[in-house]
């Protein structure tokens, strides 16, 4: 069956002074699919995620997510449209418990002002009470109960990784972005990470209820380096190089492509 678009990335260059970051770029990521993201170091990966986020502005093309232009959106107007990421440097507020930084990931959909919300009552009630209850599901779904009070600072690194994963999560996004997310961490944290992101794309854990997975993350993009991983779980994958889309199909397809062999899998694949 075919899958429905979700964000149409069309032509894009992105250039900064005379260094081209990404060269006409175009490619869909679709819903209910992982798409995976690879290439070399300084191909485009990660600037390709920073201008569907907002973070950066292509000089041309187009980015249309449920049929609006991103490319001119601040990045906290496209969050709120549904789109997350998380950071391939840990972006976490390290002096603030692991509950606080998942409820900062909430402002965007907090809709009680200045006023309203320190008399803590009606309206202003309800919307932290609700809020926490995601943030308490995330956590719960990301097997952080154990950490939950401790400030991020004092957690190891994997444990951070996994917290900004969390965090976009707590976003409740329609598409969820994981730039290098494993990154950094050894044999088992990757594969709770794996497991984590497989749960993700099923819409539940086990048949767990929860108010996130079922308001519904619909497609995830994920740039990793670890290539049984990136085989393992993709549906389909796109390949970067020097800010060129060089192949873009299934994982089967760019194992055996020449132009991804000589660019970034080496001969033995």
């Amino acid at each position: 069956m075919e899958r429905k678009d979700r964000v149409v990335v069309s032509d894009i260059s992105l250039n900064f002074g005379g260094t081209v970051a990404l060269s006409n770029v175009s490619l869909s990521i679709k819903e209910n699919e992982i798409l995976s993201l690879i290439g070399p170091n300084g191909s485009g990966k990660t600037s390709l995620l920073n201008s569907i986020t907002g973070y950066y502005s292509p000089q041309r093309g187009s980015i249309i997510y449920d049929g609006k232009e991103l490319i001119g959106l601040p990045s906290h107007k496209i969050a709120r449209l549904g789109i997350a990421r998380s950071f391939q440097k840990v972006e976490l507020f390290t002096h603030l418990s692991v509950v606080d930084n998942l409820m900062v990931a909430r402002h965007n959909r907090m809709r009680q002002g200045i006023f309203s919300g320190p008399i803590y009552f009606g309206p202003a009630r309800a919307q932290e009470t609700k809020h926490r209850r995601i943030v308490e599901e995330v956590i719960d779904f990301m097997e952080l109960e154990q950490v939950r009070k401790e400030p991020v600072g004092n957690l190891p690194y994997g444990m951070r990784k996994r917290i900004g994963v969390a965090r976009a999560l707590a976003m409740e996004p329609d598409v969820l972005l994981l730039d290098e997310p494993m990154a950094g961490m050894n044999v088992e944290e990757k594969e709770d990470l794996v497991r984590f992101v497989l749960d993700i794309y099923k819409g539940a854990r086990f048949g767990y209820e929860s108010t996130f997975l079922n308001s519904g993350v619909r497609s995830i993009v994920l740039i990793e380096h670890d290539m049984g991983i990136v085989m393992d779980i993709s549906q389909r994958i796109v390949v970067l190089d020097f800010g060129v889309k060089i192949a873009d199909g299934s994982p089967q397809g760019i194992a055996n492509n020449p132009q991804v062999i000589k660019a970034y899998l080496g001969e033995e694949v």
